[in-house]
């Protein structure tokens, strides 16, 4: 079962400078809450409670003034800095500490996820005791992503970068579960003309260990790259529409978490009190009365 997660929230956005120079792009609004907020809520929905994220060299303190250490949300968040990009797969040697013996699952901090089964497939995914696993969702237009190549029982059978031949219609997402011994392959990997180490050689080495797994989102599912300014927007439109049509919150942490019953009603005051007086807040009150 894993239990422990990472979000690497790290990266230099700069397809969003300026906005990015002053201000952690994990950190900008979508819709009415930090982009932060929603990879957090998928490892919570998954029922992993002691949280990693990996930040930029400097910008600790932004995070700490919006989720300090996860207490009032029933959970343990603690913090690693990056001093400069060095690739995906860089997260799990400067977690090396934080995961130790355990398997681990890593989302991106840009990414975001959306679906009615969403819950359960996380669930099933943390049972994963061997091997990796990577979600998929099918694309329109595969060549702006790494794919994979599935057979009938999900095992990944190729991976390719960016294809400029056809290959598959299944994307690559930012959320991944890994073994233990995602530590010492993240370790062998050598960067690549980049300068840094890269996701898909990672997941190659489990795949020639036929260790490769797919978990593939169908339709009524949804996962956007939050990269660019317009995906900002295209993302912020999804979850106003979704939150305004049906009156419930996406991502809502301390509703995860109280429906969870991580939580009481005394954690849902003290939140009140800490964002003021706001739509959140007050959407937080229903919840308790």
């Amino acid at each position: 079962m894993i239990k422990k997660g990472i979000i690497l929230a790290g990266g230099k956005g700069t397809r969003m400078s300026p906005l990015t120079k002053a201000v952690n792009k994990q950190l900008l609004p979508i819709y009415d809450k930090p982009l932060i907020f929603y990879p957090l809520s998928i490892l919570m929905l998954a029922n992993i409670k002691d949280i990693l994220i990996i930040v930029n060299k400097g910008q600790l303190n932004q995070y700490k003034k919006i989720l300090p250490d996860g207490n009032k949300l029933g959970i343990k968040i603690s913090y690693l800095e990056q001093n400069k990009p060095k690739g995906l797969p860089d997260a799990f040697v400067i977690g090396q500490k934080f995961i130790g013996k355990d398997n681990v699952a890593m989302i991106l901090g840009d990414n975001f996820f959306y679906g009615q089964n969403l819950t359960s497939k996380l669930l099933n995914n943390t049972k994963l005791k061997k091997g990796a696993r990577v979600v998929l969702h099918k694309v329109s237009k595969p060549e702006l992503f790494g794919v994979a190549k599935t057979n009938k029982k999900n095992k990944i059978i190729s991976i390719k970068e960016k294809p400029k031949k056809f290959l598959s219609d299944l994307a690559i997402t930012g959320l991944y579960f890994f073994d233990n011994n995602v530590v010492k392959f993240a370790k062998k990997l050598k960067p690549s003309r980049r300068g840094e180490v890269e996701i898909v050689d990672l997941l190659n080495i489990y795949k020639s260990k036929k260790q490769l797994t797919a978990d593939i989102i169908g339709r009524g599912g949804a996962w956007l790259d939050t990269g660019s300014i317009e995906d900002f927007y295209k993302t912020s439109a999804f979850v106003s529409a979704i939150e305004n049509r049906q009156g419930f919150k996406i991502a809502c942490l301390e509703e995860i978490s109280f429906n969870k019953r991580w939580i009481t009603k005394k954690e849902i005051i003290q939140s009140i009190k800490f964002y003021g007086n706001c739509e959140y807040s007050n959407y937080l009150k229903k919840l308790i009365n």
